[in-house]
């Protein structure tokens, strides 16, 4: 398979120029400008951040991007899809009012900011996937399928399961609407906490299936009839209903590949990767951990396979930061050294079989041409 293109800058800047002016060359550099922008619907896919978290890309790194389309002619909105799990992301109001206290505003992004899977994480569409192994159709939020063109802008960090998050994570499990999600997260179905359950019996109105019954004046789900479709987690407004059989590492990474593959297929799309604020966890905490890596750069292709593979060889290529997960690990007595900073600061996670999958299935290419920008 032929190299992929991919374009990083570094973080430094004379006095007088600014990341945003570097950003605004490192995306022409890397050829997004001969994306056709004009009168174009353009879905800008980031992650809000959990509130309570700090390590999540500032809005001003958003603006640029949506200035940069918008200047080319270009729709932009900014978007995410509901979480599966409980939290302040887990419906459209939630979500809103969590992006708008984290900075993204439509004022402070330049352009509207939408949900992407609506009100409850139900507002899906169903989209083939090409080669797909694990997964034959996409459960995709709805407006990220309607959008003309897709630009991912990642925050590259660790991660607890899949090693690190980049544009494949960004892409595949943050595109998912709650049912997707559901679908790569889990083979089991979701479970009732009956201390938090009220017998509101607002989860039984978002059962299809009729599989949530109340004899106890508690919420019980029936696993013989529920279909694991999650949906039933973002009714419940008391954080009752949770998910509790999670799939291997391999197994999540190669379902969110495919899901990636379904987001990007048949329209342009491009991605960018900002590697800084290198917390060992995903934005989706309500906190984050010390940087176990120092800040990297920043890196745009339109391959986001190549685009991860390169992020990560260059994380690889650092010094672990001290006083970190990471360097914490390291100095524990017996601990077995990896030689991967991905794995040795979360034992359990494992990353490659992403990368690995995306390429077999045509996503993109781990074979790369790095070229830096001034």
């Amino acid at each position: 398979m032929e190299r992929s293109k991919v374009y990083c800058t570094d973080f430094r800047v004379k006095v007088g120029q600014s990341l945003i002016e570097k950003l605004d060359r490192l995306m022409t550099r890397a050829g997004m400008d001969q994306i056709d922008f004009d009168g174009k619907f353009v879905a800008i896919k980031i992650h809000f951040g959990e509130p309570g978290n700090l390590a999540y890309l500032r809005p001003n790194y958003a603006k640029a991007v949506a200035d940069y389309i918008k200047a080319r002619g270009g729709k932009p909105f900014l978007t995410d899809c509901n979480t599966l799990y409980p939290g302040r992301r887990k419906n459209a109001l939630e979500h809103l009012e969590a992006a708008w206290e984290n900075g993204f505003t439509p004022l402070s992004a330049g352009c509207p900011v939408i949900i992407a899977d609506g009100l409850k994480g139900t507002d899906e569409t169903l989209v083939p996937i090409p080669n797909g192994e694990r997964v034959k159709e996409a459960k995709i939020g709805h407006a990220i399928m309607d959008a003309d063109i897709i630009v991912s802008l990642n925050h590259f960090k660790g991660h607890e399961m899949t090693g690190f998050g980049g544009a494949l994570k960004n892409l595949g499990m943050g595109c998912g609407s709650r049912a997707g999600k559901m679908e790569q997260h889990n083979q089991g179905k979701p479970t009732v906490q009956e201390e938090k359950c009220r017998g509101c019996k607002l989860c039984a109105r978002q059962c299809a299936q009729d599989a949530i019954s109340y004899d106890t004046g508690k919420a019980h789900i029936d696993h013989d009839k529920c279909v694991g479709c999650g949906r039933c987690i973002g009714g419940c407004n008391f954080d009752a209903i949770h998910n509790t059989h999670g799939v291997s590492a391999a197994d999540l990474n190669c379902k969110m590949a495919e899901y990636a593959l379904a987001v990007c297929h048949g329209r342009p799309n491009f991605h960018i990767n900002l590697v800084m604020d290198i917390s060992p966890n995903c934005d989706c905490h309500g906190e984050n951990d010390a940087p176990i890596l120092p800040d990297v750069g920043m890196f745009a292709s339109f391959d986001p396979v190549a685009l991860d593979q390169a992020c990560a060889d260059a994380c690889l290529r650092q010094e672990p930061m001290p006083n970190s997960q990471l360097s914490d690990n390291l100095n524990k007595p017996g601990f077995h050294d990896h030689h991967d900073h991905f794995k040795n600061s979360t034992p359990e996670s494992e990353w490659k079989s992403c990368l690995e999958h995306a390429e077999k299935i045509g996503l993109g290419s781990r074979e790369y041409e790095l070229t830096f920008v001034r």
